[in-house]
């Protein structure tokens, strides 16, 4: 799918950032990836929806082409948040949906606490306001380092070793894809995942204590209708979670469990694709 490269300064205006704006005269939706990844991970949704709504896709502080921050205390969901209402600021774009993958839905609470009614629809891939200690803990135990690897068959082969469990019909073709997707070629010629390894700081202390309340911020959501996809073999959002967010949510409420993925779908499977059509459909035209 052909997308315009779209620069713009951080909300600090220290940094130059990086997104994808597909264009189209659709309605707009904000596609926020998650702690690892890119804006080349909506590359499977965004040959299915492309067409019908305007997808801007950003690579957040620290991966993909946009700039490491120099202060890593700021590779947090708050900040994110205000490069994002810079983002939206820069293209003139206004009320947009959004689609949250992990850290992404997380943004999306966030987004909504500071600014409450500004998104007509959400949608959280495999996140939500209580996480399972287990995934936390192995995300912990892959992200950062610094590891690079001398091909692409190699950094398909460390993919494959993070997420197998997550993606258990994968074949090598799909692997090296997902390398092409998530690492960059380094100037020497090796090849490393394309986030800056200091994204993993906000992870040192995982287990440690207990997690923040994210509740409240559930709460506020309000009366916006939600579509929360689950990975059936998620370690990260169980189904006690999902029912619990279900019950406590005021709006409207859709929630599907797609079979054979963990954390998190890439969302181009038969199951997602009819929820998210369905659901904006429904509630955002």
């Amino acid at each position: 799918m052909e997308y315009r490269e779209h620069r713009y300064a951080s909300a600090s205006g220290q940094l130059e950032l990086f997104a994808r704006d597909y264009g189209g005269g659709g309605r707009p939706l904000l596609l926020m990836h998650g702690l690892t990844r890119n804006s080349a991970d909506f590359e499977p949704l965004a040959a299915h929806l492309a067409g019908e709504y305007r997808l801007i896709v950003p690579d957040q502080r620290g991966r993909g082409l946009s700039q490491d921050d120099p202060d890593p205390a700021n590779y947090r969901p708050d900040i994110y948040a205000g490069d994002m209402f810079a983002l939206l600021e820069s293209l003139d774009v206004q009320s947009p949906a959004l689609i949250g993958t992990s850290m992404g839905g997380l943004m999306a609470m966030v987004m909504n606490a500071m600014q409450p009614g500004a998104f007509p629809a959400i949608i959280f891939n495999d996140i939500g306001p209580e996480l399972s200690p287990e995934g936390l803990a192995r995300i912990a135990s892959y992200v950062g380092g610094g590891t690079s690897f001398a091909d692409w068959n190699e950094a398909a082969r460390a993919c494959a070793t993070i997420n197998a469990q997550a993606f258990p019909d994968f074949g090598e073709a799909d692997w090296l894809q997902w390398a092409h997707r998530t690492c960059r070629t380094l100037p020497d010629g090796r090849i490393a995942f394309a986030y800056d390894p200091a994204i993993a700081q906000g992870f040192a202390d995982v287990g440690d204590g207990p997690q923040d309340d994210l509740w409240p911020l559930w709460g506020m959501l309000g009366e916006v209708p939600v579509l929360a996809i689950r990975g059936a073999l998620s370690d990260l959002l169980s189904p006690d979670t999902v029912a619990r967010m279900d019950k406590l949510h005021k709006g409207p409420f859709a929630h599907v469990d797609v079979p054979n993925r963990g954390h998190t779908p890439m969302l181009d499977e038969p199951e997602a694709l009819a929820a998210i059509a369905a659901f904006l459909k429904e509630h955002y035209g």
